[in-house]
């Protein structure tokens, strides 16, 4: 095992009422990682980080921590802190009762508590607020408060599930700068689950992306954005065209019924293929000097750019671009062989890829 490994998955199922929700996942962390799990609901990410944090022991499979087996040890002997989407704060302590609630069951002296919960409250820019109640907090001061109680533990491992699910989109945005500020500062891994692809893109070091209880990719953010595995990968991290297409010999895919140079190979001749063209990278050029034709449908304006519908051969695009082109006006699609994605068709509808290492 690698040095910098704390945690190592190893071939963990799981199964509720005989559904499986975990097929046989292999996963490891690396000792100060931001390790996003990724997927939509239902596919295994909460049921994974339950594993990790005790709260529940596998079918089969083996939980490593520092290159010790503790699948059978119970949440409070683990080195690890869960902070929730509900916060779970005691209504009835203040804040710097609820901070120490870890640390008092450890039996800690008074004085080490009192410098505990003062640390804790300045990592999260809440000093002085040691005689609130939580009623009186804002949502995001709450979620401040129960990751202050979390670190005041000193984890190895922070596990964060969905914490910032029940904030608004800025107050959202903020605390995400916030989390990775103290990831830094305090030199401990996270492991964080979401299905919020922006999330996960913006603080991550890592991304595992989930689907059906099987792993689809592993990669850094810009790995698993650039170059996804399948067209499952493809199409939940951000919004791309996934077209059916015909690899006619390397370098060289049929989209459409029009030839598109790519740079791809590997992929045998005239075998069918997904291929996948993110909308930024269609460009909308002159009708003539297109690989083919098309029409915009639709327009929309975004902000940082504009969101265009163009109809050609059957198919419609999704087009991102900061030029805009009216509605109606006939354009030509081209787009740079080295944005066509070529993947693999899966075998059935079933059919999952998964991936065991980084």
């Amino acid at each position: 095992m690698e040095k910098d490994i704390i945690i190592d998955l190893k071939d963990i199922s799981v199964s509720f009422d005989g559904e499986p929700v975990l097929n046989n996942i292999n996963l490891y962390i690396r000792d100060n990682e931001f390790i996003t799990l990724l997927g939509p609901s239902g596919c295994g990410k909460t049921t994974t980080l339950r594993i990790i944090g005790g709260f529940l022991k596998p079918d089969t499979g083996r939980v490593i921590f520092e290159g010790k087996d503790i699948t059978d040890l119970p949440p409070n002997k683990r080195q690890l802190n869960t902070v929730f989407q509900n916060y779970a704060l005691f209504p009835h302590l203040t804040i710097a009762e609820n901070i120490a609630f870890g640390l008092k069951i450890k039996k800690k002296s008074k004085e080490y508590i009192k410098d505990k919960i003062k640390y804790a409250l300045k990592l999260v820019n809440l000093e002085g607020f040691e005689n609130r109640m939580p009623q009186s907090l804002s949502g995001g001061q709450q979620q401040r408060i129960a990751i202050a109680r979390a670190i005041v533990n000193e984890p190895k491992v922070l596990l964060l599930d969905e914490p910032l699910g029940a904030l608004d989109l800025k107050m959202r945005q903020s605390m995400q700068y916030e989390l990775i500020r103290l990831k830094n500062e305090l030199g401990i891994t996270f492991v964080y689950i979401t299905h919020d692809q922006e999330e996960a893109l913006t603080m991550s070091d890592t991304i595992v992306v989930m689907n059906k209880g099987n792993i689809q990719q592993i990669g850094t953010p810009e790995d698993i954005y650039n170059e996804p595995k399948n067209a499952f990968v493809a199409d939940f991290i951000g919004e791309s065209n996934i077209i059916d297409g015909i690899m006619l010999e390397d370098k060289l895919v049929e989209i459409l019924g029009a030839k598109f140079p790519c740079v791809d190979t590997g992929f045998g001749r005239n075998k069918p293929v997904d291929v996948v063209i993110r909308p930024e990278d269609v460009d909308l050029v002159e009708p003539e000097k297109g690989t083919i034709k098309g029409v915009v449908t639709s327009l929309l304006f975004k902000g940082v750019h504009y969101e265009m519908d163009v109809l050609a051969n059957g198919y419609e695009w999704l087009v991102h671009s900061t030029d805009m082109v009216p509605v109606g006006r006939e354009v030509g699609i081209f787009v740079d062989p080295y944005n066509i994605q070529i993947m693999h068709k899966p075998i059935s509808e079933d059919e999952e890829a998964s991936s065991d290492e980084e």
